[in-house]
């Protein structure tokens, strides 16, 4: 019976988002476009909200230097952590109401990007504490003006409905999700991804590949999704190696921000999946990297869903030119699943996750299944035994792990 609810609630929540407010964010054209948006709108004072890695390389000098010589006044908040907390946005929120801000900047990964969400939804919502908007549509009411300008090539939270906040208390993941929580406006600029590290380079790169798959893969695709999955495929398979390797290649960061914008309008509109739920738990639990967690669980997920999704990953295959319209199908979905692990592999990702209990793992499951379910419209509604199978899969086998 919980199957069919599901399905049926997944079904009329499709139906149902035809009439919501969705939006793409526009792409302004550099620091200029910014300024010139700042002053149109009238924003004297903005809150730009970082974290200390982008501040030490420097990343914010050149749009502070804008916005100053534009009489701009700029407060930076650069004490978001990675899987921002409950914390950081209260911490935030008070920065921004004592400056007089009126707009927001999110500098940085997806980590910045849903921090500066969850201090525009309290600034929407100011009866409202942060763990009180979690979930669907608790925002509702429009947000100050958001921009998010991303240093990596991953996340996509420059597009999404969605901010992943974790209580530090509770070491569990709230998630977000609001039509009002998309940034109005991104700033792709290739140059600020330069200086990342290969690892995380490659970590990123297959969050973004993850957030496409699993929208195409998913039951709740549009035709504009679909189309902004498969691009964003192509050009991940096409580039991220080349990203990995040579740093200094802006034609391949470009169109590594290019693929993480696409894969984050599909997955914002088609969802994501069982990959996101159990990795949210994980990151919750162990402070893991997201996208680490994203690039080792997705291959065991994509197995255990097996003939359901053949023709899905035999049309990414085949975006990703890994087979053609000759393949079979049952042929092109395994490339595609081997290409992946093929590629965590060149680029240093491991096939195993540190630091996992087994005595966690019904927790764990609770968590993954109540955030899948029943709104993720998967291929494959997973059950406790299922989550708990992938768990067993990445553990990696060391002391102190049972």
């Amino acid at each position: 019976m919980k199957r069919l609810y599901y399905r049926a609630f997944q079904k009329g929540f499709k139906i149902g988002s035809h009439v919501l407010p969705w939006r793409r964010p526009v792409r302004l054209c550099g620091y200029e476009g910014l300024v010139d948006l700042l002053t149109r709108q009238v924003c004297g004072s903005v809150l730009i909200v970082t974290d200390k890695g982008v501040i030490s390389a420097g990343l914010h000098l050149e749009l502070v230097a804008a916005l100053k010589a534009a009489n701009i006044r700029c407060t930076i908040f650069d004490k978001t952590v990675q899987n921002p907390t409950v914390d950081n946005i209260e911490q935030a929120l008070l920065d921004y109401r004592w400056n007089g801000c009126s707009a927001i900047i999110a500098l940085g990964g997806g980590s910045a990007m849903d921090c500066a969400k969850g201090v525009g939804a309290c600034v929407a919502r100011p009866k409202k504490s942060v763990t009180k908007l979690k979930g669907l549509f608790k925002v509702i009411l429009p947000m100050p003006l958001l921009i998010a300008i991303p240093t990596t090539a991953g996340s996509g939270s420059e597009t999404t409905v969605a901010a992943v906040i974790t209580d530090s208390r509770t070491k569990k993941k709230h998630v977000m999700m609001d039509t009002a929580l998309i940034p109005h406006y991104t700033l792709l600029n290739p140059e600020l991804t330069r200086g990342l590290p290969p690892f995380f380079t490659a970590t990123t790169g297959m969050d973004a590949l993850c957030h496409a798959v699993e929208a195409y893969i998913g039951q709740s695709n549009t035709k504009q999704t679909r189309a902004d999955a498969l691009k964003a495929a192509e050009l991940i398979f096409g580039n991220i190696y080349t990203a990995f390797t040579d740093g200094e290649n802006l034609k391949a960061r470009a169109n590594m921000q290019k693929a993480a914008f696409l894969a984050g309008a599909a997955f914002t509109r088609a969802y994501v999946g069982n990959i996101h739920a159990i990795s949210h738990a994980l990151s919750g639990q162990y402070g893991i990297p997201h996208g680490l967690a994203n690039a080792v669980i997705m291959p065991h997920v994509l197995r255990i869903y097996g003939k359901a999704i053949h023709k899905p990953l035999w049309e990414l295959a085949r975006a990703a030119g890994l087979a053609d319209e000759t393949t079979p199908i049952t042929t092109g979905a395994a490339r595609f699943i081997d290409a992946i692990c093929e590629l965590n592999a060149k680029m240093g990702i491991p096939t195993k996750l540190s630091g996992l209990k087994t005595k966690d793992f019904p927790l764990l499951a609770a968590r993954a299944l109540k955030e899948a379910n029943p709104l993720y419209p998967v291929p494959v509604i997973f059950d406790k035994g299922d989550v708990i199978v992938v768990l067993l899969r990445v553990m990696a086998c060391e002391e102190g792990g049972e």
